[in-house]
């Protein structure tokens, strides 16, 4: 059995060490963020194993403190969440041949941070699906119980809101600096964070990161389409590979790493404040 081969969990262990550091750091303020709108600690941890959305999960206190419509919520969460699919459409042909279970709760828990990871193992061909999988799993741990140690320190000791609130933008500033700097990466940043920003000059401070999101993601799917090349020479810039030969699983990769900037450039503006910090 994969999941009782000790190099695999040593290995899938050594990948997962940065990204359950990180976790931590913002897991905390994240948990912390939750109980300020009620949530106890049972509540958050279901939460983060059963959602599993760091920008999710910091969107829902931060847009529900900023007073967002319900509805408002649910389409801006479910929007940057639509990212998933590419993720899995991306690990498709590496797990054709695991099983049906398998593939199911490594799609399930796949994030910005994992994808990253796995994908670049996966390409170079020293990758399985078990091991993503425990990749994936070491950093739901991390995430859900820095989640429920967050709620902790918040019943116990007063964070400001807006400190903790502040953690959702520096993760979003992690990952844009992190993303492969190629022309579609660069133009969805740009019009995802001019959208967010225009919605807000207008009053439509609601529906800013779903608006912001979405026109980030359509002008550089429009620009990928209409400027082939820019996107191919920035990738070629890093040097042949093996996904040299996997010409069909690239655009798929690419178009998960688009998304995720774009996602990320669209909460940089709009990490929601309290009322009292928005004059309301």
């Amino acid at each position: 059995m994969a999941f009782t081969n000790r190099t695999h969990i040593s290995q899938a262990f050594k990948a997962a060490v940065p990204i359950m550091l990180g976790y931590v750091a913002i897991g905390l303020p994240c948990g912390i963020l939750c109980s300020s709108i009620g949530l106890d600690g049972v509540q958050v941890l279901l939460l983060s194993y059963l959602f599993y959305s760091g920008a999710g999960q910091f969107m829902l206190p931060n847009m529900f403190l900023a007073g967002a419509p319900l509805a408002s919520i649910i389409a801006s969460i479910s929007f940057v969440n639509t990212r998933q699919m590419l993720y899995a459409a991306s690990f498709a042909p590496y797990c054709s041949k695991a099983s049906k279970v398998l593939s199911f709760f490594f799609a399930a828990t796949v994030t910005d941070e994992s994808f990253g990871v796995s994908i670049k193992e996966f390409e170079a061909g020293r990758w399985s699906p078990d091991r993503a999988l425990m990749v994936n799993l070491f950093s739901q741990s991390s995430w859900a119980w820095s989640n429920f140690a967050g709620v902790l320190i918040g019943n116990a000791v007063g964070v400001p809101l807006a400190i903790a609130s502040f953690a959702m933008t520096s993760i979003f500033i992690c990952l844009m600096v992190t993303q492969r700097m190629s022309a579609e990466n660069v133009v969805a940043m740009v019009f995802a964070a001019a959208g967010v920003f225009l919605c807000k000059l207008s009053g439509l401070g609601g529906p800013a990161i779903l608006i912001g999101a979405v026109a980030g993601v359509v002008v550089a799917l429009v620009f990928s389409r209409l400027v082939p090349g820019k996107g191919a020479s920035a990738r070629s810039a890093a040097g042949p590979g093996p996904e040299a030969d996997q010409g069909e699983d690239r655009p798929a990769a690419a178009a998960g790493e688009a998304v995720s900037s774009s996602s990320s450039c669209a909460a940089l503006p709009g990490a929601a404040r309290p009322r009292e910090a928005d004059g309301v």
